[in-house]
C-alpha cells in the first residue's frame, strides 16, 4: 500500500493528472492486497475455527478491521471515480474544475459511514466515539487501511504459522507416542508398574491437551520477534512439544534398554554368576592364606576376611525369576545394579587377598634380597667368608623358620647387606628400616 501526497494550494491540470495515476496504481497495489488477505487460508481457517483465549480476543478485532478496511476501500474507490469523472468532463479543465479535484484529491472530502457497534472492535478506529461517519482526507484514509491491514494481516500469518507447523508435528509425535506404547507393553513396561509407563501416560495428556490449545488459541503459542514491524514476524513457541519430545526420547532409550536385557539376559546372568563365583573363589583363598599367615608369620596383624554376602545371592535368584517370567522391565534396574555391585564385590575380595598375604609377600621379598646378595658375594669370591656365612644363616633360619618374626628377620637381613657391603667395598646399606641396597644386589 502506498502514501498520497500532502495537502497544498490549487494544483494544476499536471499535477492533478500525476495525482490521479498515483491514486490509481495505490488503487491497484490496495485492491490486490485486499484481495489476498480475503483468500489467505489462515483468515479462512480463523473463520471457521472454534477459538479460544487470546486468539478469540483478536480474531474478532481483525473482522472487524477486515470489514472497515472494505469499507474504507470502496469509499476510496468512490473519490477515485468522482475525481477521474471531473478531470474526464473536458481536455483542459476550468479552474472550477481544479479547485473541486483539489478539495476531492488533497480535502477532507472522503465519507465513510458505519455504525459505531460494527466497528467498535477495530484496533486503529480511534474513540469509540459513536460517530456514524467519518470524514478523511485521501491521504489519512490510505494510512488508516495502512494500519488495518498490517494488523490484520500480522495475526492472519501468525495464527497460520502455527497451525502449518505445531499440529502436524504433535501428530507424528503421538502417533510415535503410540508405536511407543505398544512396544512397552509387550515388553511389561505399565503405568503404576514402571516409571516409564508413567511417563507415557503424562506425555500422552500433554500431547491431547497441547494439541487441543494449539488448534483454538493457535496465537497463545506464537512469539513475535522483537523490533520487527513485517506482519507475521516472529515464530512458533515449541517449548512444550520440545519437552515432551525429549521425555519421549528418554522413555524409548529406558524401552531399548529393556529389549536389550531381554536379548542378552542369559548372557548377563551367566557373567553375573562367574562374577560373583571368582570373588567365592577369592575370599576362599584369602581365608586359607590367613591361616597360613598366622601360622608361618609371627607378631603380625592379619586382617579378618569376611565370608561372601548373601545378600547378592539373593538378588541374582530373584534375577534368574524375573527372567523366567519375562518382567523384563524388573530385570532391567536389577541387572545394572548387581552387575556394579559383583564387579565391587570381586574388587573387595582381591584386596582382602591382598591385604592378607602382605606378609608373605614381604618374606618373598626378603627371602629374594637375601639370595641375591649371597650371589652377589659369590661373584667376587668372597662366599667362604666366615663372617658372612653366620650372618647368612643367621637370616636364613629366621625366614624360613615357622612362624616368622619380619621384623627380626628384615634387620638380619639387613646386618648381612651392611657385611657384604663392607667387604665389598660399596656404599653402606641403609640401617633398620631401609629395605633394601640402593645398587641393588645386582650392581
Amino acid at each position: 500500500m502506498g502514501v498520497t501526497d500532502p495537502a497544498g494550494p490549487v494544483m494544476d491540470r499536471d499535477e492533478v493528472d500525476r495525482a490521479l495515476a498515483r491514486l490509481g496504481a495505490e488503487h491497484e497495489a490496495i485492491e490486490t492486497s485486499l484481495l489476498a488477505l480475503q483468500d489467505h487460508a489462515g483468515r479462512r481457517l480463523l473463520e471457521g475455527a472454534e477459538l479460544t483465549g487470546v486468539t478469540k480476543e483478536r480474531w474478532t478485532a481483525a473482522e472487524a478491521s477486515i470489514t472497515l478496511l472494505w469499507a474504507y476501500f470502496d469509499a476510496y474507490t468512490d473519490a477515485l471515480r468522482s475525481a477521474r469523472e471531473i478531470r474526464s468532463r473536458r481536455r483542459w479543465s476550468s479552474r472550477d474544475d481544479l479547485v473541486e479535484l483539489t478539495e476531492l484529491l488533497r480535502g477532507e472530502s472522503v465519507t465513510v459511514a458505519g455504525s459505531a457497534g460494527a466497528t467498535a472492535n477495530a484496533p486503529t478506529l480511534h474513540g469509540g466515539s459513536g460517530k456514524l461517519s467519518e470524514q478523511f482526507t485521501l491521504v489519512t484514509l490510505v494510512d488508516r487501511m495502512n494500519e488495518l491491514y498490517a494488523t490484520s494481516l500480522d495475526m492472519v500469518v501468525a495464527a497460520d504459522a502455527v497451525w502449518s507447523a505445531l499440529p502436524a508435528r504433535i501428530d507424528l509425535l503421538a502417533a510415535e507416542l503410540q508405536r511407543t506404547r505398544r512396544l512397552a507393553h509387550s515388553v511389561g513396561v505399565r503405568p503404576g508398574e514402571h516409571p516409564a509407563g508413567d511417563d507415557l501416560e503424562r506425555i500422552t495428556r500433554t500431547l491431547t491437551h497441547l494439541r487441543a490449545q494449539v488448534v483454538s488459541d493457535p496465537l497463545a503459542y506464537w512469539v513475535p520477534t522483537q523490533g520487527s514491524s513485517a506482519p507475521g514476524g516472529g515464530k512458533p513457541d515449541t517449548t512444550v512439544y520440545d519437552r515432551e519430545a525429549r521425555a519421549l526420547e528418554d522413555v524409548r532409550r529406558e524401552i531399548d534398554a529393556v529389549l536389550t536385557v531381554r536379548q542378552d539376559a542369559e548372557q548377563r546372568l551367566i557373567k553375573l554368576r562367574d562374577v560373583l563365583s571368582r570373588a567365592d573363589r577369592t575370599l576362599a583363598e584369602a581365608r586359607t592364606a590367613r591361616g597360613e599367615v598366622l601360622a608361618k608369620i609371627a607378631a603380625t596383624e592379619v586382617p579378618v576376611v569376611s565370608g561372601p554376602p548373601t545378600a547378592l545371592q539373593e538378588q541374582l535368584a530373584t534375577a534368574a525369576e524375573y527372567r523366567r517370567h519375562a518382567q523384563w522391565h524388573r530385570l532391567s534396574p536389577l541387572l545394572e545394579s548387581l552387575e556394579q555391585k559383583a564387579e565391587d564385590e570381586l574388587l573387595r575380595a582381591r584386596e582382602s587377598l591382598t591385604a592378607v598375604t602382605a606378609p608373605l609377600a614381604v618374606r618373598a621379598e626378603l627371602r629374594g634380597r637375601l639370595d641375591a646378595y649371597k650371589a652377589k658375594v659369590a661373584r667376587h669370591g668372597l662366599a667362604e667368608d666366615p663372617f658372612l656365612i653366620e650372618r647368612y644363616d643367621a637370616a636364613r633360619r629366621m625366614l624360613w623358620s615357622a612362624p616368622c618374626d619380619l621384623r627380626v628377620a628384615e634387620q638380619a637381613v639387613l646386618r648381612y647387606q651392611q657385611a657384604a657391603a663392607e667387604l665389598l667395598g660399596s656404599p653402606r646399606v641403609p640401617g633398620p628400616r631401609g629395605t633394601e641396597d640402593r645398587q641393588g644386589p645386582g650392581s
